[in-house]
C-alpha cells in the first residue's frame, strides 16, 4: 500500500436547508483515527457525509483535507468529488453483480498498470480476510463478506479519508465485531480521518475513539464514547445511548458531603438516590437507568451496599435473544434485563413478588 499523511484530519462548516423547518449547521473537527457521528434517524448526519463527499452541495461553509480545501462558499470552491481522496460507503453497497469480488475491488484502479492493480487487491483482500472468494460474485458471498468487498473496493483507492454511512447495519453482533476488528486493525498503521455514521449505541463503544452527537442538525456533545454516553446530556441521548429506563423525578434534597441527592419519581412516592449534580432542588430532571443495571432478589435485600431497594411486583416477563427482559412494577414502571438462568432460578413468572436492587452511581442524570 502506498504511504499515508500521518497528522491529515478533516475539518468541516456547513450549513444547508434540508426543508423550510429543518436547517442543517455544523461545525466538526475529524483527526486521525475514527469518530463517530450519532445521532437518532433524520437528524442530518448522512447529510453530513455527503456534503464532504461531494454528492450534496451545502449552501454555506467550508471543507478542508488537512490543508487541502475541498469547499469553499466564499471563495468559490468545490472540487467535484471524484478529486475529494474522499472514501465513501453507504449502507447500500452497490457492489457490481456481474462482476467477481476481485474484479469489484479493482474497478477504481482502472489506470495502473495491471502488476500493481493485483498487488493492491490482493493486499486489501487479505487486510479483511476475503482471499478465499476473490473469484466469486457477490450473489455468491454472505452478508458480512460483501461487507467487506465494498469496503476493500473503497480501501483500495488509497483515499485520504474515509466516510462510513451505517455501513454494519442488518448483520449480526458477531459478524459485525468482526469486521469492526479488522477496520480498527486496518487504520491503526494509516490513522486516517475516519467518520462513522451510526444510530446503535453498541458501535459507538466498540469501534470509537470519538464521538460526535448529533440531534435536529446541530452537534449537541462530543467527547470521548464513555464521556458522552455514560453521562448523556438529555433524554434523546440517554434513550440512544441505551438506557431502556428514563424516569422524570424532581430533587427533593442535595448532600454535597456525600455526593449524592434524593430524587422522587414522577407520579409516585418512589424515592431513589442518585449522584450529586449541579441541579437545586426542586428541580425537574430525568434519572436514565440501564435496564441490565439492575438486580433481581426473591427475597428482601439485607447487608448491602447499594442505597436504592424498591419492592415489587413482575407484570410481564419474556425472552429477548439472549436475554430476559421483566418489567416490574414498583411504584414506578421498571424494565429489567437478566439472564435466563437467572429467571429460572428465581422461578420468576408474571405476578412474582420481586425487589429491585439499583446502585446510586448506576442512576445517570439527563438533565438537557
Amino acid at each position: 500500500m502506498g504511504d499515508y499523511a500521518a497528522g491529515m484530519s478533516l475539518v468541516a462548516t456547513l450549513t444547508r436547508s434540508l426543508s423550510s423547518a429543518f436547517r442543517l449547521g455544523v461545525d466538526i473537527h475529524v483527526p486521525p483515527g475514527i469518530t463517530i457521528l450519532f445521532g437518532p434517524s433524520g437528524c442530518g448526519k448522512s447529510t453530513v457525509l455527503r456534503c464532504i463527499a461531494g454528492l450534496t452541495r451545502p449552501e454555506t461553509g467550508r471543507i478542508a483535507l488537512n490543508d487541502r480545501v475541498l469547499f469553499d462558499s466564499g471563495r468559490h470552491i468545490d472540487l467535484p468529488s471524484q478529486q475529494r481522496q474522499v472514501g465513501l460507503v453507504f449502507q447500500q453497497l452497490a457492489l457490481f453483480p456481474h462482476l467477481s469480488v476481485a474484479a469489484n475491488i479493482s474497478y477504481g484502479l482502472h489506470r495502473l498498470p495491471p502488476a500493481e492493480r493485483d498487488q493492491r487487491v490482493e493486499a486489501i483482500a487479505a487486510s479483511f480476510h476475503i482471499t478465499e472468494i476473490l473469484s466469486r460474485r457477490p450473489a455468491q458471498i454472505s452478508g458480512g463478506e460483501r461487507q467487506r468487498t465494498a469496503l476493500a473496493r473503497t480501501l483500495v483507492t488509497e483515499p485520504a479519508a474515509l466516510l462510513l454511512d451505517e455501513p454494519l447495519s442488518g448483520l449480526d453482533h458477531r459478524i459485525q465485531s468482526l469486521i469492526i476488528e479488522d477496520l480498527r486493525r486496518w487504520n491503526e498503521a494509516r490513522r486516517l480521518p475516519v467518520l462513522y455514521v451510526t444510530h446503535a449505541h453498541r458501535e459507538v463503544y466498540t469501534l470509537g475513539e470519538r464521538v460526535i452527537v448529533m440531534d435536529q442538525g446541530r452537534i449537541v456533545a462530543t467527547g470521548t464514547p464513555h464521556e458522552v454516553l455514560d453521562h448523556p446530556a438529555g433524554r434523546v441521548l440517554a434513550e440512544l445511548a441505551g438506557f431502556e429506563n428514563l424516569l422524570p423525578a424532581r430533587i427533593v434534597s442535595r448532600r454535597p458531603e456525600a455526593g449524592t441527592m434524593r430524587v422522587r419519581l414522577a407520579d409516585s412516592v418512589v424515592e431513589l438516590e442518585v449522584p450529586l449534580t449541579e441541579s437545586t432542588s426542586g428541580d425537574d430532571i430525568t434519572v436514565a437507568i440501564r435496564a441490565g443495571d439492575i438486580l433481581l432478589a426473591g427475597v428482601p435485600a439485607v447487608g448491602i451496599s447499594a442505597r436504592n431497594i424498591l419492592e415489587g411486583m413482575i407484570e410481564t416477563i419474556e425472552r429477548q435473544g439472549p436475554a430476559v427482559e421483566a418489567r416490574v412494577s414498583a411504584g414506578a414502571p421498571f424494565m429489567v434485563h437478566l439472564t435466563p438462568a437467572s429467571a429460572e432460578e428465581l422461578r420468576l413468572a408474571p405476578g412474582s413478588h420481586v425487589w429491585l436492587i439499583i446502585k446510586t452511581y448506576s442512576c445517570r442524570i439527563a438533565t438537557g
